[in-house]
């Protein structure tokens, strides 16, 4: 395969992209990033994806290394030099490259990296059969608010899940699940009612979380936003998560105990649908 990606200003052939070995994102995890899904060629939530990136980078003290027209003009100039019909776009900014030191350089120009990823986001196996989930203690950084480059831990979370033979791993603090490696965490009481955890700077503020309980409380659905026990998730009638890469997906189990019937529920699929059918009726 050899993609088109955008390396600072310069659309490229995947391998021939270049970043300095300098850039503070190699050196520091000093960077930022935003994934975008693409459904039949459009971008989803894209809007939404903008402003958190630019909270990201207000909260790090980085510089915008282009305006939000320009980066959505190259979203859409990737999807067409890469013929992507369903996948996702990888955004990262850096501080930019500079000499290694701990203090952050005065003039570095931020790096910006883009490429697309084509996946089956619509209709993956994992939707009908479920995920399987374990639990492990949230040992990351206090500002997990902040979408940055920083994932060793969730990764290493996500290695231990796949060599229990689960999916993922949702990270437990204070005796109450946070959030998944890479996605937000809900549970379903049997009243129907949703529970999620609220935001603060313990969690992601997930865009398509947002989007989904935005389409949620628009269908009549009650959504309690708090912390909640590995007890209270073990009881429920249904679980899921969500994210941009696989948008509202269900859990059937956690720590090899099954969540209600252990099948996926009717409350997520029915959510899931509405999040597709809305979402691409806003899609750029």
């Amino acid at each position: 395969m050899n993609r088109i990606v955008y390396v600072n200003g310069k659309y490229l052939p995947e391998n021939e992209a270049k970043v300095s070995i300098f850039d503070r994102g190699f050196l520091f995890a000093d960077g930022v990033y935003e994934v975008t899904s693409v459904l039949d060629g459009k971008l989803i939530d894209f809007p939404s994806h903008q402003r958190r990136l630019a909270r990201s980078l207000n909260e790090v003290g980085m510089v915008a290394p282009c305006t939000d027209n320009e980066l959505l003009d190259i979203h859409r100039e990737l999807v067409t030099r890469n013929s992507l019909h369903e996948g996702m776009i990888y955004l990262q900014v850096t501080r930019g490259e500079a000499d290694r030191d701990f203090l952050f350089p005065e003039n570095a120009k931020p790096t910006i990296v883009l490429f697309t990823q084509a996946k089956n986001l619509t209709n993956s196996p994992k939707i009908k059969s479920g995920y399987k989930v374990i639990t492990v203690p949230d040992l990351r950084w206090k500002r997990r608010d902040i979408k940055t480059v920083q994932l060793l831990y969730p990764s290493m979370a996500k290695m231990e899940a796949t060599r229990a033979g689960a999916d993922d791993a949702w990270l437990v603090e204070d005796g109450f699940i946070t959030e998944g490696t890479s996605n937000n965490a809900y549970i379903v009481q049997a009243s129907g009612n949703i529970i999620t955890r609220n935001l603060s700077n313990d969690i992601l503020h997930g865009i398509t979380r947002a989007t989904l309980l935005q389409f949620a409380a628009e269908e009549g659905v009650t959504v309690e936003q708090r912390p909640f026990t590995l007890d209270e998730a073990l009881g429920a009638e249904e679980a899921f998560i969500t994210a941009a890469s696989l948008f509202v997906a269900p859990v059937i189990e956690i720590d090899g105990k099954p969540v209600g019937n252990g099948k996926p529920g009717p409350i997520v699929s029915r959510l899931r649908k509405i999040y597709l059918e809305k979402s691409m009726e806003a899609a750029m």
